[in-house]
């Protein structure tokens, strides 16, 4: 899915034409900003972001212990 985001100033110009543009192309969503208040992001450096940022090993964890030894087959 694709989204075209089209900001709250420019709604009354560009939301129509962009949603005629776009209605023969089902994976293309046009839609409109409305995010409202201030930037949280505001002041701060992006050095900061990265402190927060946590990455985490989704994989499942391995079996602990030890194999058993095991032959080979004999041909």
């Amino acid at each position: 899915m694709i989204y075209c985001v089209i900001p709250r100033e420019l709604e009354g110009d560009l939301f129509e034409r962009m949603v005629a543009y776009y209605e023969d192309n089902p994976n293309v969503t046009v839609i409109v900003d409305r995010r409202e208040g201030p930037d949280r992001r505001d002041g701060q450096d992006a050095e900061s972001f990265k402190e927060r940022r946590e990455t985490r090993d989704r994989r499942r964890p391995r079996v602990t212990g030890t194999f058993p030894e095991t032959e080979a087959p004999s041909d």
